[in-house]
């Protein structure tokens, strides 16, 4: 009897030639008892057993396997998940085949076997990747082998990973920027597929290049702050990011000011430094007023104890990241200054006197304005500057206005005093200066300093001016105005003069309608005779100059007549009254060079004529 596992498929006595609970065209019985297969199928694989019986005898039996082959063909790989991603459980590659089974099975990674461990496991048609890795991209290969053929497959898995940390680089390499410099920021991560690289700043993406770079140029302070970069993997979606700080700084415009004003009503000074803007605030501070306090920016100190600060130099000591720098200011009380006067005129011909009295003084000095000793105030009248250093009266007049003003300045370090006497319209000096060829004259004047004055008139008296284009007219015989000129002029220039004629010209200062003291009259032309007084000066002189020098010669005759000529004689030395050691320390005078003696009369000619001659200067 033969049974596919428990299934009876042929029954038959040996040696007799009638068969039953036989398969008809599969099974072929032998009268031996075997059993011949014909056109098997994968289907009659499994395990036979035949056993045979002998009546008064004992069962035996015999089991086997049947394996029926068929030829491999059409073998492929499948994975599961279809992605082999970096950190996860596992994965699994399988294979199938549309004909045939294999007997043997065996799996390659970059043609080296693989085998059961701990990074792989092999089961029936699946191949299984334990937690894969980025170690594990590479090509696997699958080899099925049964008596009858064999097949190889391949399969090329990449494990997808990453990003990794990204590495940001900022190019310059630098701390700090400054505003107005251009930089680079860079991000790059390793990834499968290479990730994408995002940049952000507060919260907003910003332009990125599809290399992961971010150009900045000319940045401003605002630009400061944190920038992330996101990297992403396209294929998991898998995110990373990292962050970058970017400072730029920016120095405060110009340069520290420094003043001091006077506070707590001008009893203290408040000592200030200024220097605005900059990212970050420059820090300022005053280490010679105190060593630990300081401000940013603009930062004041008030010192009561003052007397000891006129005229020492205060130092701000200015500092950021950037530049280090200072500025000072030296508080001190009034010193002597000169009061300025400016005078103008309206179109109503009405005067305005400016009185300026500004005293150099740190801080500025408060002017209190006094005329015969009350105090003056802004009103019709008078009106004083906002800043009281000015002094405006308006409607000037020349009889009630002339007077002396008192300006005093006044800080918390000092005061000072100073009278100006305002005074009528005067020329103070003139002079005139002709030119080579006698038709031009310039002449110049001055004026005092506190002369109230609004112009000029230039009057001359003589010929009436001529041009190339307009002959000469008569001769005037009184002074008439040929030019006005402003207050500020001092010079002016008269052309056509005639050299042979004579020209008299003088200035008349005037304040607004009130003409002033006249300058001395300047002479222009040929020269001219003797004036009656100066003949009758002549007349006089000559005869007291005549009786003078009579005077003289006889005074000299008188004394050289009286004169011998003498020459020195010789003494006799007594030998008694010599001390050598005398006579080397005694100084001896020279001997008389007699040939420089002139007879005496030669002598008395020349001293008489240089009498002569003296007398005449005289």
């Amino acid at each position: 009897m033969w049974f596919k596992g428990s299934l009876l498929v042929a029954k038959w006595t040996v040696g007799n030639s009638s068969l039953s609970g036989v398969a008809s065209g599969v099974f072929k019985p032998e009268l031996t008892g075997s059993l011949t297969f014909m056109n098997v199928s994968l289907r009659y694989n499994g395990t036979y057993t035949v056993e045979m019986n002998h009546i008064g005898e004992e069962k035996v039996s015999a089991t086997f396997y049947l394996f029926v082959y068929d030829i491999i063909m059409n073998v492929s790989l499948h994975t599961d998940p279809g992605d082999a991603v970096e950190g996860q459980v596992s994965f699994t590659l399988y294979y199938s085949t549309m004909q045939g089974e294999a007997k043997e099975v065996r799996w390659f990674f970059n043609g080296l076997q693989l085998r059961n461990g701990s990074h792989y496991s092999i089961s029936g048609k699946n191949l299984t990747i334990n937690q894969p890795s980025r170690n594990h991209t590479g090509r696997y290969t699958v080899l099925l082998t049964n008596p009858f053929s064999s097949e190889t497959q391949h399969w090329n898995i990449t494990v997808l990973y990453g990003p990794d940390m990204p590495v940001l680089k900022v190019s310059p390499t630098k701390a700090v920027f400054v505003s107005g410099e251009s930089l680079f920021l860079s991000c790059q991560a390793e990834g499968e597929p290479p990730p994408s690289a995002t940049w952000f700043f507060n919260g907003e993406s910003i332009a990125t290049s599809s290399t992961g770079t971010v150009s900045l140029t000319n940045v401003k302070t605002s630009q400061s702050g944190v920038y992330t970069c996101v990297m992403i993997n396209t294929r998991t979606k898998a995110k990373l990011q990292r962050n970058v700080t970017i400072i730029v700084y920016e120095s405060p415009s110009g340069e520290p000011l420094c003043s001091v004003q006077a506070v707590n009503g001008s009893a203290a000074l408040q000592f200030l430094c200024l220097w605005p803007g900059g990212a970050p605030e420059a820090q300022v501070s005053f280490p010679g007023l105190s060593v630990n306090a300081s401000g940013y920016g603009n930062y004041s100190m008030t010192i009561n104890d003052i007397q000891s600060l006129n005229g020492r130099e205060i130092i701000c000591k200015a500092e950021h990241p950037l530049i280090q720098t200072q500025c000072s200011v030296i508080p001190r009380g009034p010193v002597d200054f000169l009061p300025v006067i400016l005078i103008s005129m309206s179109q109503d011909e009405q005067t305005l006197v400016v009185i300026h009295c500004s005293a150099k003084a740190t801080p500025q000095a408060l002017v209190h304005w006094i005329k015969d000793g009350n105090h003056l105030q802004t009103g019709p009248k008078y009106q004083i500057s906002t800043n009281t250093t000015q002094l405006f009266i308006y409607d000037f007049n020349v009889t009630t206005d002339l007077d002396t003003y008192t300006c005093t300045a006044i800080n918390p370090l000092g005061n000072e005093t100073v009278d100006t006497t305002l005074l009528g319209p005067q020329i103070s000096n003139s002079s005139v200066f002709r030119s080579n060829n006698r038709t031009e004259v310039t002449l110049t004047w001055d004026v005092p300093l506190t002369s109230v004055i609004t112009g000029f008139d230039i009057q001359m008296k003589g010929p009436e001016l001529s041009s190339p284009s307009q002959p000469k007219l008569s001769i005037a015989s009184d002074f008439r105005t040929i030019q006005s000129k402003p207050a500020s002029a001092r010079a002016t220039t008269v052309s056509g003069l005639d050299p042979e004629c004579t020209y008299y010209i003088r200035i008349i200062p005037k304040a607004g309608r009130t003409a002033g003291e006249q300058s001395e009259q300047h002479r222009i032309g040929p020269a001219a005779g003797l004036s009656g007084a100066a003949i009758a000066g002549m007349a006089a002189g000559i005869p007291c100059a005549l009786l003078v020098l009579l005077i003289v010669l006889a005074f000299i005759y008188c004394g050289r007549r009286d004169r011998v000529p003498r020459y020195p004689v010789p003494r006799a030395v007594e030998k008694s009254t010599l001390n050598p050691h005398r006579l080397l320390r005694a100084r001896l005078k020279p001997p008389p060079e007699y040939r420089h003696q002139q007879p005496e009369r030669s002598a008395h000619l020349p001293t008489v004529n240089s009498s002569v001659r003296m007398a005449t200067t005289v």
